[in-house]
């Protein structure tokens, strides 16, 4: 049977996806949470989750409560936890409070909680329904829940293009082919996701930092947000051929560097900066998807990609795209200039990769598209994410 739920209801919860939000830039590894407490119709108490390590949104909320939660309804957006981990199970300071009703979201995948949480609070004699705005949930925690379920990253690639489809004039010049507003809106991009994929030939083209610039990301971001409290995302770089050299600006910031490389072809790291590791993939699998796996187990939930055309289009090739961000500029380069992806082993129009629009927006002077699988994509439900 289909809960029912009141207007007051999805209020209380849209007020806690609101709240979940405000971690986008710094929950990571964890899902974004947001919670609520009502008591007699009015909110007392409400938080949202931060940091790993740091509270839960149901404590901090609790600690934030005016008065007494005992006998309150609590509105959350993922299923309260139910295992000891860096913090205790916070299904138990549910319990605690005395909670009269817990309106759950969607339920948490992880292996950890999985339906357990709600097993606590309905043993404890809690009223449980669960269902409330579950796809706006969904969408929120896309990179955290794909992860759960899959041992993957949610993969975003970012592509740049004038009018008529090119990156880079002929010679290779393509500082700035998108305007400012632009820019600025990656940053922020960069900011919601664990890591950042690149190429070595972008790398030796651009020498880009590939790095969060708090002073470019949105001023409602500076505002709230200090720049210490911005994580920075891991710059994840294929480097098969060793061309990477420690003079490269990469190494100007020191922020944790992933270079991704063969088995059967070891690099000496003793001249890069001690924040750089390696990642030796097997060479007898697909790299691109062992590098996913291994993404994965490094708890990596949105991986952020900024590629030149061959890595593009072989990671679309590989299927393992599960977002495109098309940005397009008010520009022509025409027929000489370099084209987006490279994806030389499709030969028949039947074969090319369907995308489904999911969004679209002008940014400044340019224009953005969103586009997902054709078989997955869903719409984002007005919930603001990454």
């Amino acid at each position: 049977m289909t809960a029912k739920f009141s207007s007051e209801d999805q209020q209380f919860m849209q007020r806690a996806l609101q709240l979940a939000t405000r971690g986008r830039w710094t929950a990571a590894p964890n899902p974004m949470v947001g919670c609520v407490i009502v008591k007699d119709g009015k909110v007392i108490g409400e938080g949202y989750h931060q940091k790993a390590g740091e509270g839960h949104a149901e404590v901090n909320a609790f600690a934030a409560c005016a008065e007494s939660a005992v006998g309150s309804t609590l509105y959350v957006t993922l299923e309260p936890c139910s295992h000891f981990g860096k913090t205790p199970p916070c299904a138990l300071k549910i319990i605690e409070h005395r909670v009269k009703k817990v309106v759950i979201a969607m339920r948490d995948p992880n292996p950890l909680v999985a339906g357990q949480g709600i097993e606590l609070l309905q043993q404890a004699g809690i009223e449980v329904v669960v269902g409330l705005l579950e796809a706006q949930a969904e969408a929120l925690n896309k990179g955290f829940l794909k992860r759960m379920r899959t041992g993957r990253p949610f993969v975003q690639l970012k592509m740049a293009m004038t009018i008529d489809g090119k990156t880079a004039t002929a010679s290779g010049e393509s500082k700035w082919i998108t305007g400012e507003q632009a820019r600025a809106e990656v940053q922020d991009y960069r900011a919601c996701a664990g890591a950042i994929l690149s190429a070595s030939g972008t790398v030796l083209v651009d020498d880009p930092l590939l790095n969060v610039r708090w002073q470019q990301l949105p001023h409602a971001v500076q505002r709230d947000y200090p720049e210490a409290q911005i994580r920075q995302p891991v710059r994840v770089v294929m480097d098969s051929k060793h061309r990477i050299r420690p003079y490269h600006q990469l190494f100007s910031v020191e922020s944790a560097v992933w270079l991704v490389g063969s088995k059967d072809k070891m690099r000496d790291l003793a001249a890069f900066p001690d924040f750089v590791e390696a990642i030796y993939l097997d060479p007898q699998q697909p790299q691109l998807s062992a590098l996913m796996d291994e993404l994965g187990k490094r708890q990596i939930n949105i991986l952020w990609i900024e590629a030149g055309a061959n890595l593009a289009g072989s990671l679309i090739s590989a299927g393992l795209v599960d977002e495109l961000i098309v940005y397009i500029a008010p520009k022509l380069l025409g027929d000489q200039a370099r084209g987006l992806c490279h994806m030389p082993d499709l030969h028949r129009l039947a074969d090319a990769p369907q995308w489904e629009l999911v969004g679209s927006d002008a940014v400044g002077e340019d224009f953005k598209m969103v586009y997902r699988p054709k078989s997955s994509a869903n719409k984002q439900n007005g919930v603001e994410t990454c």
